[in-house]
This record gives C-alpha cells, structure tokens and sequence, in this order.
C-alpha cells in the first residue's frame, strides 16, 4: 500500500483490527459496488468505526483510526444477499473523506504501523485463556481463525478489542497506544467483572 490510498469506507458499529477476521452481509447498492470494485484493488476497502456523536451530512461520524481489509471469502446466501469474509490486514488513518452519488464514502487513507508481533506478558495469560473459551464457546468466530495466536500479545489485544462491549472512542484511544495498555486495561475491567 503506498504511503496515501484512495480506499472506500465502510462503516461499522462492529469492529475489526489487523490480524481479525469478520463474516459480512452486503445488501446496500452502494456496499455491493464498493465489493464488486475492491476486486480491482486486491479486494481491499476500509473498514471504519462510527462516531455517534458525528454527523453524517459532513462526515464527521467516521472516526479516523480504520483497518484495510481484503475479501477472503464470499458467497450469495440463501436470502439472496451477498456474503463476505473479510481480514484486517493494515492499520489507517483516515485523513479526508467524500461522498459520492450513491452516498458511499471515500477516503484518503495513509498507512500506520501495525502493532508488532510481542510475547504475551504472563500476566496476561488469563485474558488469552478467556479469549480462547470465548472462542470455543462461539464457533462461529472460533471457526474464523485456523492458527489462533494466543501467546502474542497484538494478536490477543486486537482480538479482545473487537468482542469487548466499548465504545468506539475508547477503542480509538486504545488502538493509538499499545498492546500492553490495551491488555492492562482489559485485564482490569474483566477480572473486575
């Protein structure tokens, strides 16, 4: 990805980060284009989170913090809709964005610094055995992941980002520190539960 990309958005109350994986259903006009067109782009749209504070007339509802995802799988599902999985591969910035005339929105997007692979501090190894019943228990996200990384502390926060019941604004702070704050904070508010 070069350092500005011209990507379109998709924005979600649900979130996904680099290294996650997420079923999808695409019935919009506007969202079946934006999937028919990421095939000429490696498969790869944004996937942003929603400000319910912002406003949608002048895009302010789109956080800034965003993940490039690409296709990895879809299928026409029984009620007619498309079905997408999608990953998250790159951590973005959303710089500016457009509306165009269908009402799907554009951005400019520069690249950011995924978080980097890390072992998992032992502290923190009760959020990664959580994580993992939390998978075992819901086998429609476990089934997403064929090689699960447990014991890396990127993969383990990023993951617990996209289950854990906060709002986007905190998952925006969070993302823009590190994986060890993500995980301190998480470990707080879940052995505190």
């Amino acid at each position: 990805m070069s350092s500005y990309t011209r990507l379109p958005l998709f924005p979600l109350t649900s979130h996904l980060f680099p290294g996650g994986k997420m079923p999808l259903r695409i019935f919009e006009p506007r969202y079946v284009r934006m999937v028919r067109e990421s095939f000429g782009r490696e498969h790869a749209f944004a996937m942003c989170m929603l400000d319910p504070q912002g406003h949608k007339e002048n895009n302010t509802h789109i956080w800034p913090l965003a993940t490039l995802v690409k296709v990895v799988d879809f299928e026409a599902l029984d009620d007619g809709l498309l079905g997408i999985t999608v990953e998250g591969i790159q951590k973005l910035e959303i710089l500016t964005i457009q509306t165009e005339h269908d009402g799907l929105r554009v951005g400019q997007a520069r690249a950011l610094d995924n978080w980097p692979t890390a072992p998992l501090d032992g502290r923190f190894a009760p959020l990664s055995d959580k994580l993992s019943e939390i998978h075992h228990d819901y086998p429609e996200l476990g089934q997403l992941y064929e090689s699960p990384q447990w014991q890396d502390a990127a993969w383990v926060a990023q993951r617990w980002l996209e289950v854990v019941p906060l709002e986007a604004r905190q998952k925006q702070q969070l993302w823009a520190g590190n994986p060890a704050q993500t995980l301190a904070l998480l470990h707080d508010l879940i052995t505190h539960q």
